[in-house]
């Protein structure tokens, strides 16, 4: 909302709709002579904004004639402590020593999956007191070090509590094996590329097994 002044001496108050691509249009409530008028324009053009939404009784009684206190700023406190909660329940805070710049990372990327500099518009757009862009790129290498990454392997694993282990297979859904005969772990089947898992020279089913001196069973 804004108000300009006209060529005939009046107070013109207006709603200026903007959007992140640059337009914006400009919807005129009326024009005003006097203070009473342009406060009755003032309010029609807050009611306008709030699009019939109702205002929340604080028990704060205002001043006659008082406009609303203005937003400084805004913060989706419900969602940024929940995501912190869980990033120390799975031990990220103490396996990182406390590096807030990876916490606010991981967080910001989590809301919005995004570049690494773009996670600093959603961090504002949060409400949170993002690093400044060198910073964060300061910080990439230290992420990237073996250690780093081990301390956060290590914390993962001790939540999940996997005990002793050699080797842990994740995320393979896209793979698939090419191999003359099954072996009970590599058997006929599709994978997502609609392939043959594993592929057989002699044209088995995908439901059959493939025997080990070839033919079909």
């Amino acid at each position: 909302m804004r108000t300009v002044k006209t060529s005939s001496g009046a107070t013109a108050v207006q709603i200026v709709w903007s959007s992140r691509r640059g337009s914006r249009s400009i919807e005129h409530i009326g024009s005003a002579h006097d203070e009473a008028a342009l406060a009755a324009l003032k309010a029609a053009a807050a009611q306008r904004l709030a699009a019939g939404q109702a205002e929340l009784d604080l028990g704060v009684a205002g001043r006659p004639g008082s406009e609303p206190l203005p937003i400084t700023c805004t913060r989706a406190a419900h969602l940024w402590d929940a995501l912190c909660r869980a990033y120390d329940v799975l031990g990220f805070d103490q396996a990182t020593g406390g590096d807030e710049v990876f916490r606010q990372l991981v967080c910001a990327r989590i809301i919005e999956p995004t570049s690494k500099q773009d996670s600093l518009r959603v961090l504002d757009e949060t409400g949170v007191a993002g690093p400044s862009y060198p910073t964060l790129n300061r910080r990439l290498p230290v992420f990237a070090k073996a250690g780093f990454r081990q301390a956060l392997s290590k914390a993962c694993a001790d939540r999940a509590a996997l005990g002793p282990a050699s080797l842990v297979l994740y995320d393979v859904s896209t793979l698939y094996f090419e191999t003359d005969a099954g072996d009970g772990f590599r058997e006929p089947g599709f994978s997502k590329e609609r392939a043959w898992n594993p592929r057989s020279p002699w044209g088995c089913s995908p439901t059959r097994r493939v025997p080990a001196d070839g033919g079909c069973v």
